[in-house]
Formats: structure tokens, C-alpha cells, sequence
């Protein structure tokens, strides 16, 4: 695999050199905007004027939580219990145990699939558009999202295949196809489950690796200086190698990474968030006005009233934390448990810490930052604001803000953002390497096709230009809810029961 990889990055870095009459990074933007642009097309259908697949996640968010009667604030406590091994003595007792990582590796596995640079890039990408208002639906939308994720990770253990060797495989491409088999729908569970793997391979390539490496190249870019026109790509290729190396090993080497790294970045990040908003702090409460009241009267530009900022924070939410989609249940279906819906508790803690703790410290140190009048909400209408002359998009804006407020912290943030784009690749290559096994088999070959293309990915997400990796990677991401809804609503009483059969255990 290494060699392949180093032939790989050979070949990619002779093309740069040879390119002449215009960048690398430029040929691949030219030649990739239009997948891109037809993608986004497709998945976001508008209805009534709205794009519908928000409108399915926000409304199956709303019904979860009315169904299960706000699991996000009864069962919060008991989440943290479970991961914190309190109750592990009651899986102990039956040998019928399964699962290769812990209650918290999977977590923080599924968390760094989900804490990424839709928590830096995509906050500053929402604010940029919709203004603060978009702040207070990012965090109503992660706090619905509780609700779905504990649905989709539940039924991700209930419904997995465990391999001879021990090895797990989970997600929705098995709930829809058991899962629907016992509703007495077999066909469309399995249609519905290779619709599924194909959108989850797409989002593995999009929102999993190409959004990140695209915005670790600008932050590095705008770090170092690099003014070359196929900078994007050499750095691209860098960490192509570098994920490359990783993903290598699996779950097991996966889950022993982001056990070590995640916590660390993600303190990391918000001991520099909260250093800015405590030493600000008196700008706080103006920030949070702010926040509300922009959420019903925004004055952003181009926002389109309360609908368009309501759109705006819903979408980067549901991007960050992926709730719906799908995704993080093929993480948390590899857990040692017997009771599926122990570690459906776990992952409704994801949206809370990725959404409603994260994202909000970032809008939060980006607001306090531009009380000092230096952008425009709504800037170009594309994401871009304009500070002094320069313009600025996702992370540099976030970058920016930092710059303020803490020495050096163009070199923090580029450590930070980088750290967030490779955590998050590696778990996504193991969410799009389970899907391409579920279509293609489990075979060696298959298993290196897939990170070649994986790779290949990385080197397209540096290059490329932000509007045309952000809308191919939205779509590929929201994309994944189509099928993975038909699965939550068919099967939502089976979560019920074994909510049920988990609770009456740890309580007795």
C-alpha cells in the first residue's frame, strides 16, 4: 500500500511540474465544479421553495425527540454514565458479547468523523451567509439531532454482522437490509441499503475528505504564504500520504488514534475559544442579543428573511454533525456491547458536543470579533467577506478572528484545523471503506481500491476552489439521508423496545 501511494504522489507531483499554462489547482477547479454543481442540482430539490431534504431532517429530528420524549434531556446523564464505563459490568456477564473498541472509543471515533472543519470553516461559511442569527439554528438543529442520532446508533448495533475473525460490520446498509427483511420488505431494504452504501461513499469523498483537505490547504496556504498556482495540490498530496499511512490498519488503529488525539484537539481548541470569549466576556451577553435577535429579524445580506438564516443554520449543523445521515452508526455499531441501545445513549452526546458546544464557541469568538465592524454579514453572497480589502472564507475568517485576540494563533489555528481535517478523514475512510465492502466485497483488492480513490480525494479537496468542494460536499453528505430515513422509520419501535429492555437492566 505504501508503495502504491508513494507512485501515486510521484506521478501527481511530475504532472505539477510540468503544468505551464495554468495552475494544477486551477485544471482540477475547471474540471471539477461542474460534477459538483450537478450533484447539488439533484440532492437539493426544493419544495415549496425550500430545499426538502432540510426539511426531512429538521422534521424527523422533531419527531424523534417528541416520539422517545426528549432522550437528549432525560437520558443525557445516563449517556455519560455508559461512557464512562458504569454500567459495563452488566455486558460482562454474557459471553455473547461482541464489538471491538470501548463505549468511549467509538465515540470519539464517531466524534472525529463529526468534529471537523465544519465546526471552524462551517460556522465562519454560516455566519459569513446568514449572519449570528444562524447561530441559534445551528443549535436547535444539534439539539434535535440528539434524537436521531440515538435512533440510527442504536439500530446500527442492533442490526450488525460479525465476521468469523471478530470484525464488525454496521451502519445503515445493514438495518435497512434485516431490518426491513423482518418488517416484511426485503426488496426495498435492499435497494434502499445500495443507494445507501453508493451516497456514503460519495460523502466519504466529500464532506469526509475533500472539505477537510480544503480547508487545511487554505490555512496552511495563508500560514506559509504559498502563492503558487499548485501549492493546493503539493499539500494535497502531503496529506494524502499521511491519511494514507493511517487508514491502514483499521478500526483498531482508527480508534487508538482518535482515543489520543480528539480529546486533546478538541480541548486544545476550546481552551483558545474560551481564553478569547472570558477575556471578552463582557461583549457576551451583547453576543447571544445578538444571536436571537438576528434569528428572527436578520439583516444579513441576501439572506433571505427567517427562512433563509433558519436554512442557513440548519444546513451547517446537519453538516457538522451529520445526525440523518447515517454515518456515524458504522463507527458505533463496532462497540463491545450486547445492548444495542446503551451505545445509542452514547451517541446522542455527538451533536451536543459537536454542534451545541463547538460550533457555538466558534460563532462566538467570530461575533465578539466582528463587534469591532471589520466585515459585512453576508459578504459576496457565496461565503467570501472582504476585512480591509482582503478577502477571507470558512477558516481564514475563523483564522482571523483569532489573530486578534492570541498571539501566534495563525500557527495555532493551522495546527488545530489540520489536526480536525485528519481526524476526520481517517474516520471517514472507515465509514466509505465499510460501504465499498458491503458492494463490492471484502477482499483485499477492493479494500486498496478504495483508498486509492479515497487518496485520490484529498489531492482534488486541496486544489480545488471552496464554493465547489463545500456544495459537492454538502450534497454528497445530505444525500446519505434519503435512504437512511426509509431505515429510522421503519424501524423506530424496534429502538423503543430495546431502550426499554437497556434501561430495566441498568436499573435493576
Amino acid at each position: 500500500m505504501k508503495k502504491v501511494l508513494l507512485s501515486l504522489s510521484l506521478v501527481l507531483f511530475s504532472t505539477i511540474i510540468s503544468a505551464q499554462e495554468k495552475g494544477l489547482d486551477q485544471r482540477i477547479d475547471e474540471a471539477f465544479a461542474p460534477v459538483s454543481d450537478f450533484f447539488s442540482n439533484v440532492v437539493f430539490f426544493q419544495v415549496a421553495g425550500y430545499p426538502f431534504v432540510i426539511l426531512l431532517l429538521v422534521g424527523s429530528a422533531l419527531f424523534f425527540t417528541l416520539y422517545f420524549g426528549f432522550p437528549n434531556i432525560k437520558y443525557f446523564k445516563t449517556a455519560i454514565n455508559v461512557v464512562r464505563g458504569k454500567y459495563d459490568n452488566h455486558d460482562k456477564n454474557d459471553n455473547s458479547e461482541d464489538g471491538e473498541v470501548s463505549h468511549f472509543q467509538a465515540l470519539a471515533t464517531a466524534v472525529s468523523g463529526t468534529v471537523g472543519n465544519g465546526n471552524i470553516a462551517g460556522v465562519a461559511l454560516a455566519i459569513a451567509l446568514g449572519g449570528p442569527g444562524a447561530t441559534f439554528w445551528m443549535i436547535i438543529c444539534g439539539l434535535l439531532g440528539m434524537s436521531t442520532k440515538f435512533v440510527e446508533c442504536t439500530l446500527g448495533v442492533q442490526y450488525r454482522d460479525v465476521g468469523k475473525d471478530g470484525t464488525v460490520y454496521g451502519g445503515p446498509m445493514y438495518y435497512l437490509t434485516k431490518g426491513l427483511k423482518e418488517r416484511g420488505f426485503e426488496t426495498l431494504g435492499k435497494i434502499a441499503a445500495v443507494v445507501f452504501a453508493i451516497c456514503c461513499i460519495g460523502g466519504s469523498f466529500g464532506g469526509g475528505n475533500a472539505a477537510q483537505s480544503n480547508q487545511a490547504t487554505i490555512v496552511v496556504k495563508q500560514l506559509l504564504g504559498f502563492e503558487s498556482t499548485s501549492a493546493g495540490a503539493v499539500i494535497g498530496i502531503i496529506l494524502a500520504i499521511l491519511v494514507g499511512i493511517i487508514i491502514i490498519g483499521g478500526i483498531k488503529r482508527i480508534a487508538s488514534v482518535t482515543e489520543k488525539v480528539v480529546p486533546f484537539m478538541a480541548l486544545l481548541y476550546l481552551f483558545a475559544c474560551l481564553y478569547i470569549i472570558l477575556t471578552n466576556f463582557t461583549f457576551i451577553d451583547d453576543a447571544f442579543s445578538l444571536i436571537i435577535t438576528e434569528a428572527f429579524n436578520p439583516t444579513a445580506i441576501g439572506v433571505g428573511g427567517i427562512i433563509g438564516v433558519l436554512m442557513v443554520g440548519f444546513k451547517r449543523a446537519a453538516f457538522s454533525n451529520e445526525a440523518g445521515a447515517g454515518s456515524a452508526s458504522i463507527a458505533h455499531s463496532a462497540v463491545k456491547t450486547k445492548y444495542s441501545a446503551s451505545e445509542g445513549l452514547v451517541a446522542l452526546l455527538e451533536p451536543f458536543i459537536d454542534t451545541v458546544v463547538i460550533c457555538t464557541m466558534t460563532a462566538l469568538v467570530i461575533i465578539i470579533f466582528n463587534f469591532g465592524g471589520y466585515f459585512e454579514y453576508g459578504g459576496d453572497g457565496l461565503g467570501t467577506v472582504f476585512i480591509d480589502g482582503v478577502p477571507f472564507e470558512g477558516a481564514g475568517i475563523t483564522s482571523e478572528a483569532f489573530s486578534q485576540y492570541i498571539p501566534y494563533s495563525d500557527v495555532f489555528l493551522t495546527i488545530a484545523v489540520v489536526l480536525f481535517a485528519v481526524s476526520t478523514m481517517i474516520s471517514w475512510s472507515y465509514y466509505g471503506l465499510q460501504s465499498w465492502k458491503f458492494l463490492f466485497g471484502r477482499g483485499k483488492a477492493a479494500d486498496l481500491t478504495y483508498k486509492l480513490l479515497f487518496c485520490s480525494f484529498i489531492i482534488i479537496g486541496a486544489a480545488a476552489s471552496m464554493n465547489s468542494i463545500w456544495a459537492f460536499s454538502d450534497a454528497m453528505i445530505f444525500a446519505m439521508v434519503f435512504p437512511n430515513m426509509i431505515g429510522l422509520y421503519f424501524l423506530f419501535p424496534v429502538v423503543k423496545e430495546q431502550l426499554n429492555k437497556y434501561l430495566k437492566v441498568i436499573k435493576g
